[in-house]
């Protein structure tokens, strides 16, 4: 929704203040279309020749995260770090053998099938069936595993900030492509040097567009849609943060009320939930 204000606010601002400043929008309006086929044209042709298709389906998908924000929420962060309480404080009470329903079939598990949007989650899933899976393979050195978690964890992360990099690229390329369609609106100015001044204003006027178009794109909208997306991915990311830290403080031998506090703590502040609501949470917690 900010996203949405920004940009509206950009137009009403920008345009907004040329109109009061006396400024006349047919010329701008007469070379737009061409401007933006040249610019935007080039634009996504050059995203295209820089990125394999699973990148541009990839970058197409970062787009609703620009539009929806971060989906983990509050009660997210409730539901990950309840299913983690269960799940360690089975493995510690009757031992790594009794996780084998949950982690071996997920999708049979009632804990899983408990919390909807966690089942959901692949990476989630994965991530923490294939760890608590170590541990019963006797893979139960908490920093051999909490290495093999950081190197996945930046893994995921790296390819999660593709999309922002490659429209932050596209950012950085409007304004030397608007410079570009400049260019040929003064070589078609050039080869009209005949006609009145009159004319020739307004031929340069519609080449200028191009350089205010390639600005205006890359810093008013494209830039700040990879900066958003760059920071949804971030915060996004600290939700398997929360799980590593869980599966590591239990692997140090930690209590489970212990471990998922410390899962607890790695929650973004906004969603946090505090000691008492996640204490009353574990404790309606009821599994079959």
């Amino acid at each position: 929704m900010t996203s949405i204000i920004g940009v509206v606010l950009l137009f009403v601002m920008v345009f907004g203040g040329y109109m009061l400043a006396g400024g006349k929008f047919d010329i701008i309006v007469k070379a737009l279309p061409f401007e933006m086929m040249m610019i935007g044209g080039a634009a996504l042709a050059a995203f295209l020749s820089s990125n394999s298709m699973h990148d541009v389906k990839h970058t197409l998908g970062g787009i609703g995260k620009i539009l929806k924000g971060a989906r983990y929420h509050k009660q997210d962060y409730t539901e990950i770090l309840s299913i983690l309480y269960y799940l360690v404080r089975l493995a510690q009470t009757k031992g790594p053998m009794a996780l084998e329903p949950h982690i071996e079939k997920p999708e049979e598990s009632a804990a899983f099938q408990k919390f909807p949007k966690i089942a959901a989650d692949r990476h989630a899933v994965m991530m923490i069936c294939d760890y608590l899976r170590m541990v019963g393979m006797n893979a139960d050195d908490p920093h051999q595993i909490e290495d093999v978690m950081g190197r996945e964890l930046k893994k995921l992360r790296e390819e999660e900030l593709h999309p922002s990099h490659a429209i932050q690229n596209m950012a950085d390329a409007l304004p030397a492509l608007g410079i570009v369609a400049a260019v040929l609106g003064v070589i078609k100015t050039m080869a009209s040097i005949s006609e009145p001044p009159a004319v020739l204003g307004k031929m340069i006027g519609g080449a200028l567009v191009g350089t205010f178009l390639g600005v205006f794109l890359a810093y008013g909208i494209v830039g700040p849609m990879a900066t958003r997306l760059r920071g949804v991915v971030e915060e996004e990311s600290r939700y398997y943060e929360v799980i590593k830290a869980v599966i590591v403080a239990h692997l140090h031998g930690n209590a489970p009320q212990v471990a998922v506090e410390t899962g607890r703590k790695l929650v973004p502040s906004s969603h946090m939930p505090t000691f008492q609501e996640l204490e009353q949470a574990l404790q309606e917690l009821q599994i079959g």
